[in-house]
């Protein structure tokens, strides 16, 4: 049942995963060697999806890129839905970018206990396939707003992308932006996003791609100076070829959310790494 409980604190606990379609890399090599497994149904791919939902369970705002919505190498399984239902997720919402006839429906995804005012989709600009989320939760200037997307493989096609989105959070006040960004912390595109878009980065370094032997921080949660941050951390679950970065966030009092009902926490994850914020 959903409800406003204007005593509960303004927390959000946030989790931003790549999840490759739900299979699991494990050296380089294997983007060539099983490749295959992108185009057929594979039996291991369920069994992490359900490890996945054992992850997701203990967060209230989870952004998906690389999920399939159901297609034919996901054995016809929209697998946002089957993640949701796993883990206890009321609000769904997914967004398919890169179709393929039967064989793959490839986006990103939205996962929420807190009840959202408004979803918007948007193509991002530059070659097919990429896209964003806009969920909006409350309405009027202290709405916050979360963005949810996976960036291109270029720095030119990064670039475009993100003069689009500086342009669309430019009124916003209480900004989230969560996904695969495809850019380290240091990259000059990240620096030309955390200027225009008027974003910060609370931790740097975190590294989360390859799952295997991580070296890079290619996925990123970041958010307006109005958002407090009490902790970032990369969780050490390979179940795709990148880990997923976690964020547990303080809103500003005047943002009010609706929430369904909040799960009990589960058991403590294994951290790849992780920097602690206090107020």
């Amino acid at each position: 049942m959903a409800m406003v409980d204007p005593a509960a604190p303004q927390r959000l606990r946030l989790l931003s995963y790549n999840i490759q379609s739900g299979l699991t890399t494990r050296k380089y090599s294997q983007y060539l060697t099983r490749s295959w497994k992108h185009l057929v149904p594979v039996p291991s791919r369920m069994s992490n999806l359900d490890g996945i939902a054992r992850i997701l369970a203990d967060y209230d705002l989870v952004g998906l890129q690389e999920v399939d919505a159901g297609s034919l190498r996901s054995g016809f399984v929209n697998q946002v839905k089957y993640l949701a239902d796993q883990a206890g997720f009321a609000h769904v919402f997914d967004q398919s970018n890169r179709k393929i006839g039967m064989i793959s429906q490839h986006g990103n995804a939205v996962l929420s206990r807190v009840q959202p005012d408004a979803i918007a989709e948007h193509k991002l600009p530059g070659l097919p396939g990429r896209g964003v989320l806009d969920v909006r939760f409350g309405s009027g200037p202290d709405a916050l707003h979360v963005l949810i997307l996976h960036m291109a493989l270029g720095r030119r096609g990064r670039l475009r992308q993100i003069g689009f989105l500086a342009e669309r959070v430019a009124d916003y006040r209480h900004v989230i932006l969560m996904g695969d960004l495809n850019c380290d912390s240091d990259s000059p595109e990240m620096a030309v996003l955390v200027e225009t878009a008027r974003l910060r980065e609370p931790a740097s370094g975190l590294h989360t791609f390859p799952s295997w032997q991580p070296s890079r921080q290619l996925d990123h949660i970041l958010v307006s100076s109005s958002i407090g941050v009490e902790q970032v951390e990369v969780l050490d679950y390979a179940f795709s070829d990148h880990l997923p970065i976690a964020m547990a966030v303080r809103l500003p009092e005047s943002v009010r959310l609706v929430w369904e009902s909040r799960p009990a926490s589960v058991p403590a994850l294994n951290l790849a790494a992780s920097a602690d914020f206090y107020p």
